[in-house]
């Protein structure tokens, strides 16, 4: 079995990566910000049903300061790179998101190249390949990237957009040996193994607790979190992934309002406060004024944008579960974990 760094170890995706590296009988290091979060870390993988007992290293190192990731990736096979900023609001700078996404990558990568590291897989987004673009009949795939100058590319596109583009540059000027294989998922769900929930299943959060009292016409891709750390690892070892991007998309879109009926259907009680019905464009566009989030949404009304995951099912067996499946167990697991508000 191989020795895999995970950046990122107390996040949602990270979490989970972690989670099935052990179960496969790896050796795992983590990156954590603090090493006070080791204890959450182990919380989440017992809630997965695994104790790691001395299978599992922690290292201190953050994305904007070069202490800790020699140590952490010494010895390493492979890096997944998991870490990244994901706000649930719009920065009123966009350099907060975009600086350390893209220093971050070139300093994980740089580290692994230094330190012979084999493999390293980079978690993107599907915001990378999709937006600044007119929308489209077809499918979005591979091929596609973000315009990054385009009117409606807000920072969180642009971060995850320039920190892939930094990467591949850095792989084909001064990778040495290093190999690249990036991962771009759209919006996450699937179960919680704690409190520091996704910003995609704090959107069924939301919902559940009444905090939604309708439906902006927004839509997204969905795919469960397990699936996109099984993707992580099938593409950290195949030998057709090296140079190669993948989405990560279980099927078509779902807007807001899929979601709240699909969470009424399923959730009986527990999803009696989720919207019932659709906010009118200019409602959202009023609200738009007043809040950065609401304005942030409003070049997204009405547009479907659907990635296809032909490439990753065809060449790496990939197999995700549906999108009804990812969103029912995102809103269960909160409320086994008691993560909803009461009454």
């Amino acid at each position: 079995m191989s020795t895999v760094l995970v950046t990122g170890g107390s996040g949602f995706v990270g979490s989970h990566c972690i989670l099935q590296l052990l179960q496969k009988g790896h050796q795992v290091r983590a990156t954590v910000r603090s090493l006070k979060r080791q204890s959450d870390v182990l919380a989440m993988l017992r809630e997965g049903g695994t104790e790691p007992g001395d299978r599992l290293a922690f290292f201190a190192a953050n994305l904007q300061r070069d202490a800790g990731w020699a140590e952490a990736v010494a010895g390493c096979d492979y890096v997944l790179h998991v870490a990244s900023p994901f706000p649930a609001s719009v920065p009123r700078d966009e350099n907060e998101l975009i600086r350390p996404a893209r220093e971050g990558a070139l300093r994980v990568l740089r580290a692994a190249r230094d330190a012979g590291v084999k493999r390293v897989v980079l978690t993107s987004s599907f915001a990378a390949v999709s937006y600044g673009q007119k929308p489209q009949d077809g499918v979005f795939t591979e091929a596609n990237w973000t315009n990054v100058d385009a009117p409606d590319a807000q920072p969180y596109m642009k971060s995850k957009t320039l920190a892939e583009r930094a990467a591949w540059d850095f792989i084909a000027r001064e990778g040495g040996g290093l190999e690249l294989t990036v991962i771009n998922p759209v919006g996450i769900f699937g179960p919680v193994l704690g409190p520091d929930i996704s910003t995609s299943v704090a959107l069924i959060r939301m919902m559940m607790n009444g905090a939604m009292p309708g439906a902006p016409r927004i839509h997204f891709g969905v795919v469960d979190v397990r699936d996109v750390a099984d993707l992580h690892i099938r593409a950290m070892t195949h030998p057709a992934a090296k140079g190669e991007r993948f989405l990560a998309v279980a099927g078509k879109c779902m807007s807001i309002l899929d979601v709240a009926k699909l969470l009424r259907e399923r959730m009986g009680a527990s999803a009696a406060r989720v919207p019932r019905r659709q906010f009118p464009d200019w409602i959202v566009r009023l609200f738009g004024l007043f809040n950065p989030a609401a304005r942030a949404a409003v070049p997204q009304l009405g547009i479907i944008r659907n990635g296809t995951s032909e490439k990753a099912r065809h060449m790496l067996g990939w197999a995700p579960r549906s999108n009804e499946e990812a969103i029912v167990a995102a809103a269960e697991s909160l409320v086994r974990l008691k993560l909803l508000k009461s009454g």
